[in-house]
């Protein structure tokens, strides 16, 4: 087996690929960087949190991966035995909160070193509203969304354990490398992965998907018109630069429980009744009733792919072609059956699929039929962990990295403070403005309520209403 500094070394996973393809095009670097801090509204004792910090790294091992490049530019990673990287400490209690979060956005812009070296920052922060925690800053190639959030719930936990008596320590976290071991032999061929290919490639071939733009046909038009291909069905959807924004619309607390508690009696997922919302608006604009969006899909199904860090979110294009007869509760299940079986096969690596697409219907370089994607983000540290400070309030905040590839990228996730959503939109500053996608916003909550109180209204007749 090959060896680095005296570590096995592993091949990249698909969904570490699938993020190093896209970083190696990308004029800035940092467009893989994820930044997010936690701070809790009572005394912190640092040295505590410091210790704890060293402890979740001990017990998380992709906070110790490390890349490499062999001679012929394949990419491998290890993990090295000792997290050995300093824990800074920045005392933001002089400055406005304004000033502390432009500071954590410049953090959140700083590339990492490539090769042998963590892809990871932590800073221990002092705020001037009173709080204090962590500003943490991770590299998308070693940690997702959920991994981020499992990474400082067991923070937490230690800190609590240490400081707080009767607080539990927190069970064992599972080995990052035996769950890549599992995926790198999924990928070799295995017999489940001629499954989820089969089932790809048949949905695939089955029809040609249609674009439909925010703002309408315009996009599509253009393409058209450049392509000389009248009836063609994809456009390009991103723009010259990537340099982005994040604009972010908050949901009060009593509408969102509204929306969850008809998710709860329906027995679907909320990221159903956001695709429903998300594609009635699309059929709204555009007049078809096939609309297609890139979704996003966790893959932490099992217990070891819960706890054992890392990325391990695939996205797939996720279409649906439901006729404006159709009731508003009809489409939801029909998008809820549709994203089960897709869960199914979703180990397949998304730029086979892609590749495919692309094969199959002779697109553009560039082109697509997705313009924006979606990820719903529905844990929360407040049930894991955090409730054991009883009623300590404490914050997290997303800084955007300023660059992304995507058009629009949509995630939505609760907020501490009184589980209302908020509604993030990382979007290329060229591609999107606040106020278009203030109207995006508007017009998908309007489509969502007038849903789920008149369930059986048709999609026409929502259409019409809203």
């Amino acid at each position: 087996m090959k060896t680095r500094n005296g570590y096995p070394v592993y091949p990249l996973t698909v969904a570490q690929k699938f993020h190093n393809y896209y970083v190696e095009f990308s004029p800035k670097k940092e467009v893989l960087n994820i930044g997010t801090s936690l701070t809790i509204g009572t005394e912190i004792d640092f040295d505590e949190l410091k210790k704890a910090i060293y402890k979740a790294c001990e017990r998380c091992e992709c906070m110790r991966v490390h890349f490499t490049k062999d001679k012929d530019g394949t990419w491998y990673q290890y993990v090295v035995d000792k997290y050995e990287k300093e824990v800074d400490f920045y005392d933001f209690s002089e400055v406005s909160m304004e000033e502390a979060a432009k500071t954590m956005r410049k953090w959140t812009a700083v590339p990492f070193d490539k090769e042998d070296s963590y892809l990871n920052r932590i800073v221990m922060i002092k705020t001037s509203d009173g709080y204090s925690g962590i500003y943490f800053l991770v590299d998308h190639r070693i940690m997702d969304a959920q991994s981020l959030m499992c990474f400082l719930r067991d923070v937490v936990e230690l800190y609590c354990n240490a400081k707080y008596e009767g607080v539990p320590y927190p069970k064992e976290m599972a080995s990052y490398i035996e769950q890549v071991k599992k995926d790198l032999a999924y990928e070799a061929g295995s017999k489940a992965k001629q499954r989820d290919e089969e089932f790809f490639h048949k949905l695939i071939e089955e029809s040609e998907p249609i674009f439909n733009g925010m703002d309408g046909s315009t996009l599509l038009d253009r393409q058209r018109e450049r392509d000389q291909k009248p009836n063609g069905r994809a456009a390009i959807n991103v723009t010259d630069s990537v340099d982005s924004e994040l604009d972010i619309f908050h949901l009060e607390e009593e509408p969102t429980t509204r929306l969850m508690r008809f998710c709860e009696e329906r027995h679907v997922s909320l990221t159903c009744l956001l695709l429903m919302g998300i594609r009635t608006y699309l059929q709204k604009k555009n007049g078809n009733d096939d609309v297609s969006v890139n979704t996003a899909i966790a893959r932490r199904a099992t217990l070891m792919e819960k706890k054992s860090g890392g990325t391990r979110i695939h996205s797939f294009p996720f279409r649906t072609i439901i006729s404006e007869d159709k009731t508003f509760m009809e489409g939801i299940y029909h998008i809820r059956d549709m994203q089960n079986e897709m869960f199914r096969h979703a180990n397949y690596d998304p730029v086979a699929y892609f590749a495919h697409r692309t094969k199959t219907y002779q697109t553009s370089r560039g082109a697509t039929y997705e313009p924006m994607s979606l990820t719903y983000q529905p844990m929360s540290l407040k049930e894991k962990g955090l409730d054991k400070l009883g009623d300590i309030k404490y914050k997290t905040v997303w800084y955007p990295n300023g660059a992304t590839t995507q058009g629009m990228y949509l995630t939505v996730m609760h907020r501490p403070d009184d589980n209302g959503l908020d509604f993030n939109f990382e979007h290329q500053i060229k591609a999107f403005s606040r106020e278009e996608l203030e109207h995006f916003y508007y017009y998908l909550c309007r489509i969502m309520f007038k849903g789920i109180e008149n369930p059986d209204l048709t999609i026409g007749e929502i259409i019409k209403l809203v």
